[in-house]
């Protein structure tokens, strides 16, 4: 096999699988030799979610002025704290809705990572290893696919919403096991019904003169990467064909509910994240950008802050409403934190050392704080969670197998959170 017609015919199905739904694949075919395989896992816990919101915020969200704000002093400038029904939970004012959900959240105040770039940092939140250019590790949405598979067959079962071109996707993992990528939340599944003059009887023809052609390479090469390119084929005619796809459309939800969740993408992302979690979706990913203040934190966190604080609290309400909160795990996560130093262009720098997430749902107990910084918000204090077991916590949650290996395609063994250790202590 040449390696240019190799090359060639890797392109020509990516162009392929985005004239059928206008998604491309995360992950390229490895190489065509060894396949992935598992090893049997010993443990297995109970669920206690079946699904995820997993809320990203990208650049660097400050926890000093959100989830771990301080009494006062040199560090806070502007910014104040808000108390909660929680005794021991406190938030800052940007986030004042969220504070009357504080019996539902669990925030862990002492995160760390040991990635301190947004690209690098970004990626170990989402797949608990270091960047590597020799390899491409799956992210949880990925992992949950891989040992669970989908409720709904008709539906992707892995979302991601939002202009965030760097997700780990699938990593070594299927190509179908990729988060299908929607940009506009209110653009609903873009290319995914059938030009206009297209009728089924041209379309069937197209697609059985497609599949003749494919027939001696996908003989030849019957790799579970090349398998997962037609797979996902039918499932693209599949879900066209379905009524499940109004799922993506969230024009059917009434202007009173789009509203309360905020009319920015942000909150109509997670507004289209509940309704496809309604529907079957396993994993669904809501990205937010512009955390990234080394400029201007005070104006800048107040505002982004404001969007995740509407979406946040509409979303925890809607999903207690429809009885979907105590199975669905809410995630709230970013790269690192900001430095408790306010710099010269009233701006806050990369802080991997001490930073916060927040969980909720799916088993977890709410009304706590986990972990505690010193009254500056630099140094832990109390039971540092490192990125690892954050993830391992959130595989806790949904039953996952966390010591139960799978080889990459160099037969590297990886398993759900590297060597991350849950923190069986949120749950109940």
């Amino acid at each position: 096999m040449k390696i240019d017609s190799d090359l060639s015919r890797r392109h020509f199905v990516s162009r392929a699988a985005k004239s059928f739904l206008g998604v491309s694949a995360l992950s390229t075919l490895p190489e065509l030799g060894r396949s992935a395989g598992a090893g049997a896992s010993p443990l297995k816990q109970i669920a206690t979610a079946k699904r995820v919101i997993y809320l990203y915020m990208n650049g660097g969200m400050s926890h000093l002025d959100t989830l771990d704000a301080k009494p006062g002093g040199d560090v806070m400038g502007p910014t104040k704290q808000i108390r909660t029904r929680v005794d021991d939970l406190v938030l800052s004012n940007n986030l004042p809705l969220l504070g009357r959900h504080a019996e539902k959240l669990a925030i862990i105040n002492s995160m760390t990572s040991t990635q301190g770039a947004h690209k690098q940092g970004n990626y170990f939140m989402h797949t608990s290893y270091e960047m590597r250019s020799s390899i491409r590790h799956p992210a949880m949405g990925a992992w949950l696919l891989k040992l669970k598979d989908r409720d709904n067959p008709t539906l992707p079962g892995n979302v991601m919403i939002g202009n965030d071109s760097t997700h780990p996707g699938s990593g070594f993992f299927e190509s179908s096991l990729s988060p299908l990528m929607i940009r506009d939340p209110e653009g609903g599944l873009q290319n995914s019904t059938m030009a206009r003059g297209m009728t089924d009887e041209r379309f069937n023809f197209h697609r059985t003169l497609a599949e003749k052609l494919d027939a001696p390479f996908v003989e030849k090469y019957d790799q579970k990467n090349v398998r997962a390119y037609t797979d996902m084929y039918d499932d693209a005619i599949k879900l066209m064909r379905s009524r499940d796809l109004a799922a993506f459309d969230i024009s059917e939800e009434p202007d009173g509910m789009k509203e309360r969740y905020g009319r920015n993408a942000f909150g109509q992302g997670c507004l289209l994240a509940r309704r496809l979690l309604e529907n079957g979706v396993k994993f669904v990913e809501v990205s937010m950008g512009g955390w990234d203040t080394h400029n201007s934190n005070f104006v800048n966190v107040p505002e982004k802050a404001g969007e995740l604080d509407v979406a946040l609290s509409t979303l925890l309400s809607d999903l207690e409403r429809r009885g979907l909160l105590a199975d669905t795990l809410v995630v709230l996560a970013t790269e690192f934190g900001r430095t408790p130093e306010i710099n010269a262009n009233e701006g806050r720098d990369h802080h991997p050392q001490a930073f916060s997430c927040l969980l909720a749902g799916g088993g977890i107990t709410g009304g706590q704080v986990y972990g505690k910084t010193d009254e500056r918000g630099s140094k832990i204090l109390e039971n540092k969670v490192r990125v690892e077991d954050f993830n391992a916590t959130i595989g806790y949650a949904l039953g996952l197998p966390l010591d139960q290996v799978l080889y990459s395609p160099s037969m590297r063994p990886f398993t759900v959170a590297d060597k991350g250790k849950p923190v069986v202590e949120l749950f109940a």
